[in-house]
């Protein structure tokens, strides 16, 4: 094995530890919550999720139509393909109540209680 070889293996585990400790104390892993779209209506219809943690929230739509989650409150607006699923990244909250809803159906609605 030649001298390169051998630095290059003792350096780049060393480059991969320095770098995992750099990473701020304060990253949590997100919290992650489930909302199912089906019959045009969120089910559940209220999810939850901590407080100043980022939140996953995974939309699967069962529906045959698509189907656009949008929240004013949450930032996020992202159309879910008929028989999909997307993920919708959300950043760390405060406590409250954040409403979403089908943009396409305004009788569908749901809501992120954050406590």
């Amino acid at each position: 094995m030649s001298a390169a070889t051998m630095i290059m293996r003792t350096l780049i585990p060393a480059a991969v530890g320095a770098i995992a400790l750099l990473q701020p104390a304060w990253a949590e892993p997100a919290a992650e919550v489930r909302v199912t779209y089906s019959n045009g209506q969120f089910q559940p219809g209220v999810v939850s999720a901590p407080v100043d943690k980022p939140v996953v929230i995974h939309v699967r739509n069962l529906d045959a139509k698509a189907l656009e989650f949008e929240s004013t409150s949450l930032r996020v607006e992202k159309v879910v393909a008929a028989q999909s699923e997307v993920i919708v990244n959300v950043r760390a909250l405060k406590p409250g109540r954040y409403e979403f809803y089908d943009d396409f159906n305004d009788k569908a609605r749901g809501a992120l209680v954050v406590e």
